[in-house]
């Protein structure tokens, strides 16, 4: 799983190798393993892809786009992924679509920058939500745990917001960088 990460890397090539790191998680997923509880609590391992899944088709929405139908995350988990992937990676990848430009919460701002910052943060914590529950590798790689934390800790008190990251929790004083930036994010690791 290719690691590397820079604030310079354009969104569609962070957005690429995020999905990528993504893909081999979810392909390495047990069958039986999908409804396996996750640290989101209320949500299986499924129920977390899902999430991902209907978040970015829907969110392409806000600026005209849109992601076909494709299968379903309750019958093959795998290939919905790979079909909302491809499709916003499609998007991120013609420049025309991906500035298009949308009013957010902080103002006017394009498809590409929400992308760039919270969907490819999602990416990260939610392959490693994933992982977690169904008991596959799950470490994040130090850029991407570097980048993942400056970003959320660059929102501030919006990251709270319902939708996004939990209450932050205590991380034990000896904890990994990893255990630390997942409690941040709400997560026990």
């Amino acid at each position: 799983m290719n690691t590397t990460s820079t604030s310079e890397e354009p969104t569609a090539d962070r957005y690429r190798r995020l999905a990528a790191a993504l893909t081999d998680r979810v392909e390495a997923v047990p069958a039986k393993s999908w409804d396996a509880q996750s640290p989101c609590e209320g949500w299986t391992a499924r129920d977390v892809l899902r999430h991902v899944v209907e978040s970015q088709a829907d969110f392409v929405t806000k600026v005209d786009l849109s992601v076909p139908p494709g299968p379903s995350v309750d019958d093959d988990p795998a290939a919905a992924w790979g079909h909302t992937r491809d499709a916003v990676q499609s998007i991120l990848d013609d420049p025309a679509k991906a500035d298009r430009e949308y009013d957010g919460g902080f103002g006017t701002t394009t498809l590409r920058a929400s992308f760039d910052t919270f969907f490819c943060a999602d990416l990260i914590v939610h392959g490693w939500d994933i992982a977690q529950a169904t008991g596959i590798e799950d470490t994040i790689g130090a850029a991407d745990l570097e980048w993942v934390d400056t970003f959320a800790r660059s929102v501030g008190p919006a990251i709270r917001t319902p939708g996004a990251f939990g209450p932050e929790l205590e991380a034990p004083a000896d904890a990994d960088r990893q255990t630390a930036v997942l409690a941040f994010l709400g997560r026990k690791a």
